[in-house]
């Protein structure tokens, strides 16, 4: 392999945000699969090269730190970004250079970017299976808790269509700051032991997801009658509750750390191997993973990482992921996901109880809701 030259690739995750704790899952997870890519070969001969930028806790940070890595460092591609903010905030920069962001997180959707891949799930892929599952086995009534930015706002806006669809009703729709009290979380709560509702939808994120769940636990309330159900929570934020804080919650994502698979498994020891036995893998390392080997494949078949010839070549791009084969759709640039629904055990691990028969393409645009039969089938 030719190490006299490289190829220079961004990276942007946070060790002081909110959501850092996820965001360096992702970065690992980005560095053990560029190593993999450079053990293979790196990009016909050349190996990628990660240049990590400093970056702070606010979108501007991001912002900032995007505008570095293309100005000062010129690398053509960044992979990372986690809230949606802070993606809004770094998308502007990547288009003025005519660079690429690969986004390996789940977000709201009604996004399209041309210099944007998107690796994370989009509602069809994960509300709508979660909206179906609760109904089923809950109840039709919901509370949302969410923080005060974009996601949970229009995430809550596709969660009320499914749940009205179904004769559902929202009992409340409760914004908190970023960063909250534990008090106000506290205060939410005692809310829903008001309302009784059959479900709580949090689209709490970070830090804010462990506070949410230490106060459910604090008042006594019960997952068994009236859990909360996420997309965000993951297992990093479990890692830090206890198990009668984190048992009997339910969350949906493509991939768990649990899943059963041998390709599953080879990735968890590799990562656990390289980062630590206890060190948690979360939905989005698995993303940040498969993407960057979506990348290096797509680039030996560009012979470079020219913007024009590697978007070409990344559409229809296809991997063997631990969470199963994905692909990415050439008219959307999102990724065929596997939507998958587990609830935490008193283990604190997450035991799987739907998984999708195959893939889902990606619907970013998702205009019409719908609930999924599979999951409002299952007993």
């Amino acid at each position: 392999m030719n190490t006299s030259a490289v190829h220079r690739v961004g990276l942007l995750f946070s060790h002081e945000s909110l959501t850092a704790a996820t965001e360096i899952t992702q970065e690992n997870a980005t560095l053990m699969a560029i190593d993999e890519v450079n053990v293979a070969g790196g990009i016909n001969g050349v190996p990628l090269a990660p240049v990590s930028a400093p970056v702070g806790a606010q979108p501007l940070d991001y912002r900032k730190a995007a505008e570095w890595l293309c100005d000062t460092q010129r690398v053509p591609l960044i992979f990372g970004t986690h809230m949606s903010s802070t993606r809004k905030a770094v998308l502007p920069v990547v288009e003025n250079r005519r660079a690429l962001l690969f986004y390996a997180t789940l977000y709201e959707g009604f996004e399209y970017s041309p210099y944007c891949f998107y690796a994370g799930s989009v509602p069809n892929q994960n509300s709508v299976q979660l909206a179906s599952y609760v109904i089923r086995h809950f109840g039709n009534r919901v509370l949302f808790i969410g923080g005060q930015y974009v996601y949970p706002r229009e995430s809550n806006r596709i969660m009320r269509g499914l749940y009205e669809q179904a004769g559902g009703v929202v009992v409340d729709e409760v914004y908190l700051p970023l960063n909250a009290p534990q008090e106000d979380l506290t205060g939410v709560l005692k809310r829903a032991v008001a309302l009784r509702p059959d479900a709580i939808y949090s689209t709490m994120v970070g830090r804010d997801i462990v506070k949410l769940y230490r106060a459910y636990r604090e008042l006594g309330l019960d997952p068994a009658r009236m859990p909360i159900v996420s997309l965000a929570t993951n297992e990093t934020d479990v890692a830090a509750l206890t198990a009668e804080e984190a048992e009997g919650h339910i969350t949906a994502a493509p991939y768990f750390a649990t899943l059963p698979t041998e390709a599953s498994r080879r990735f968890a020891r590799a990562y656990q191997h390289r980062f630590g036995e206890d060190s948690p893998i979360t939905a989005g390392a698995e993303a940040a993973y498969f993407q960057v080997h979506l990348l290096a494949d797509a680039a030996r078949r560009a012979g470079s990482l020219a913007v024009l010839e590697l978007v070409a070549a990344l559409k229809g791009a296809q991997f063997e992921a631990p969470q199963g084969p994905v692909t990415i759709d050439s008219d959307t640039q999102h990724t065929s996901l596997w939507p998958r629904i587990a609830r935490i055990n008193a283990r604190r691990q997450f035991e799987i109880i739907y998984a999708a028969r195959a893939a889902v393409s990606p619907v970013p645009y998702l205009v019409d809701h719908a609930l999924d039969p599979e999951a409002l089938a299952l007993s």
